[in-house]
């Protein structure tokens, strides 16, 4: 019967892809498997588990391969297991955002080496997928080739998919340089409370870019005959406004003087990048960025992101929570200098490597060994600062960082409105949180961490750490509706589970 059943889940996934006019290859390519692997599976000699199904059904657009509704994914955890070995760092999810939204600049083909396959990327696929651009996965899906058209297709774009990421925001920047009038679906993402686009509507104002909202939609008309002719000042030093000016700035006939700007990994990451396009930045690592224009870009581009510091910072906490020694391999070191220094004055034993390149040739890596230590809770509050503060999306790690470290610590999330509220869900897994307002929670440790089942939040750091305070906790826990962890992490629970963590990913069909 089981033999029956995969036979005809084969010859359904076998419809769909001829359907979608893809070659076996095609779909191999898209899965990041060999081809002998989907002739196998269609023709049912091959064991496929549900989240293959889901996984192909997403890559052919086919309801009918996932078996109908397959639901939203779920984490079945066994806690109270050590970790071991070691773990490589991914690239960067931010960085890697940021370069597609950059690849509109490009009239050549771009190459992304070992793009984060996560949701945000694939809404991000999605979106440049229905205006028109050319994009597909090759080196055994590995790497990403984007070929842009002659002329972009806006009113086809693909609002569904627009409006579950944030990141639409920094099409701003390449599309000014592109047509006189287009229009953008709202930015979504996770829910962190209001989050105005205004610091970007003030810098790109300045490129002739006028933009109003209505009807769940932006709508912008670019006046060509506005030039920056004095510097450029951020009103908030923010990673993606940084990013949205240096978009602009990139086509602009002329030098642009972008201050208050952020010099976070994703920026330095896009300068890189944009540098590789041709563009000249001067000042690249601190808050002045002096960009000398290129009008026309067309060159074939491949490029390299860097890792990922707050994937690394989360691996980090991974060990720390659950008494582990671990390796972390290929961890960006300038970008989580503070955050280990406030863990060395907590009592965190730890060593590191000697320092290497990673493969964009400019950013700095160190293997990073944790183990278990008698951690003491800070003298100070942990708050976030922009770069080279601390990160600030690696305070809310410091949470189950802090709930296993003796003593009172006070978390002062001051940038988002409602993030720190989502860290008292650490509570229902025995944590000890009280939230002293919406940006501010007292954390009091050791924590006696126990199994439960519950929903994830609706933001990708909390959601985390939610899921490591389970691995820590002895017994099985559930998270239900992971979307926001897919959003941000590739394959994590399989991951965690090559360095020891015991986590089933399932599905309510």
């Amino acid at each position: 019967m089981a033999d029956d059943y995969l036979v005809r889940i084969g010859k359904l996934i076998r419809d769909a892809r001829q359907h979608r006019g893809w070659t076996q290859a095609q779909l191999a390519e898209a899965l990041g498997t060999s081809q002998s692997a989907v002739n196998r599976i269609e023709r049912g000699n091959q064991n496929i588990s549900l989240e293959m199904i889901a996984r192909i059904g997403e890559a052919l657009d086919s309801e009918i391969v996932s078996l109908g509704y397959a639901g939203p994914m779920h984490l079945r955890v066994v806690g109270g297991r050590r970790l071991s070995g070691a773990i490589d760092v991914k690239t960067s999810k931010n960085a890697c955002v940021a370069l597609l939204c950059a690849s509109l600049l490009n009239q050549g083909r771009t190459v992304l080496r070992r793009v984060a396959r996560i949701e945000e990327v694939y809404r991000l696929l999605e979106v440049l997928n229905s205006i028109g651009v050319r994009t597909r996965w090759i080196n055994d899906g590995t790497d990403l080739e984007i070929v842009p058209p002659a002329e972009l297709n806006m009113d086809a774009i693909d609002a569904e998919a627009a409006v579950r990421t944030r990141s639409i925001i920094m099409f701003f920047g390449p599309l000014l340089h592109r047509m006189d009038h287009f229009k953008l679906p709202y930015a979504g993402g996770c829910d962190l409370g209001t989050r105005t686009i205004e610091p970007h509507m003030i810098a790109l104002r300045r490129f002739g870019l006028d933009i109003t909202a209505t009807e769940g939609q932006y709508h912008a008309v670019v006046d060509r005959s506005v030039r920056p002719n004095r510097p450029i000042v951020l009103t908030e030093r923010g990673d993606t406004v940084t990013e949205n000016a240096l978009l602009a700035a990139a086509r602009h006939d002329g030098v642009t003087v972008i201050r208050n700007a952020s010099s976070n990994y994703m920026v330095q990451d896009l300068c890189f990048f944009l540098e590789a396009l041709g563009v000249r930045i001067e000042g690249i690592g601190t808050t002045t960025l002096t960009v000398h224009g290129v009008p026309v870009i067309d060159t074939d581009v491949d490029y390299s992101p860097s890792e990922d510091p707050v994937e690394a910072m989360s691996l980090l906490a991974a060990a720390v929570v659950t008494e582990s020694e671990l390796t972390v391999r290929r961890v960006p070191i300038e970008f989580l200098e503070i955050e280990l220094a406030v863990l060395e004055e907590m009592g965190l034993d730890h060593d590191r490597s000697a320092e290497y390149v990673a493969d964009n040739g400019r950013t700095r890596l160190v293997d990073l060994t944790v183990r278990p230590s008698k951690l003491e809770a800070p003298i100070d509050k942990i708050h976030p600062m922009p770069f080279p503060g601390l990160n600030i999306d690696n305070v809310p790690f410091f949470a189950a960082i802090a709930a296993s470290a003796q003593g009172k610590t006070l978390i002062h999330d001051w940038v988002y409105d409602n993030r720190a509220i989502y860290l008292t869900d650490l509570n229902r897994l025995g944590g000890r949180l009280q939230l002293l307002d919406p940006h501010r929670v007292l954390v009091e440790g050791p924590t006696r961490w126990r199994a439960a089942e519950m929903m994830c939040p609706p933001a990708l750091r909390p959601a985390v750490v939610v899921l490591l305070a389970m691995m820590a906790a002895e017994g099985t826990s559930v998270l239900r509706n992971v979307y926001v962890i897919n959003r941000g992490y590739e394959d994590l629970a399989a991951r965690l589970n090559s360095i020891g963590a015991q986590i089933e990913i399932f599905r309510d069909i």
